[in-house]
């Protein structure tokens, strides 16, 4: 059971099946699922319960929320060698607020310090520059280009891929918990 985060504007709470509208509503939108590579479009509330309650093991999912409505997801899937790929997406009308960097600076910590993650990689398409600022904001060292999958798209497509390594105080801290 994933306990829930609160940061200065919002709180990342599990998610919960009521939350598939809202998360079909909110990521079906062309300009969310396009520069995603798993949210298919269309996105349909049916298929967003079903990846909803099929949570892979070792996948971590927080809802974001601001003023009690869910605005977005991140989260992240870990490896055995504890190295974790974080994603996120915010819905597009509550897009350039800095919530995706609030979101995904907490989840970071939560990894770090409770879930025992070692480093976090990520990637974004390269013609996202609004993900790759975010990227930027929370620190990740740039590795170099590849290609990813995008569901809504059918395609692979020009990716850039970065990691964010445990800070020495954050693994002191996972170890005194």
């Amino acid at each position: 059971m994933l306990s829930a985060m609160k940061t200065a504007r919002l709180t990342l709470r599990q998610l919960a099946p009521e939350d598939a509208p809202r998360i079909a509503r909110l990521a079906g939108v062309w300009d969310i699922a396009s520069m995603t590579g798993r949210i298919p479009y269309p996105y349909s509330s049916d298929v967003a319960l079903h990846w909803v309650n099929g949570l892979a093991e070792g996948e971590i999912v927080f809802g974001i929320v601001h003023d009690g409505e869910l605005i977005g997801l991140c989260g992240f899937t870990c490896t055995p060698d504890k190295t974790a790929e974080i994603g996120y997406w915010i819905g597009k009308s509550y897009w350039s607020r800095g919530f995706a960097t609030e979101a995904a600076e907490a989840l970071i910590n939560y990894g770090f310090t409770k879930g025992g993650i070692r480093k976090f990689t990520c990637a974004h398409f390269a013609n996202n520059p609004a993900s790759e600022r975010v990227i930027a904001k929370l620190g990740f060292r740039p590795l170099g280009e590849s290609t990813g999958w995008c569901e809504a798209r059918g395609q692979d497509l020009p990716t850039r891929r970065y990691e964010l390594r445990r800070p020495w105080m954050a693994a002191i801290k996972a170890l005194a918990s």
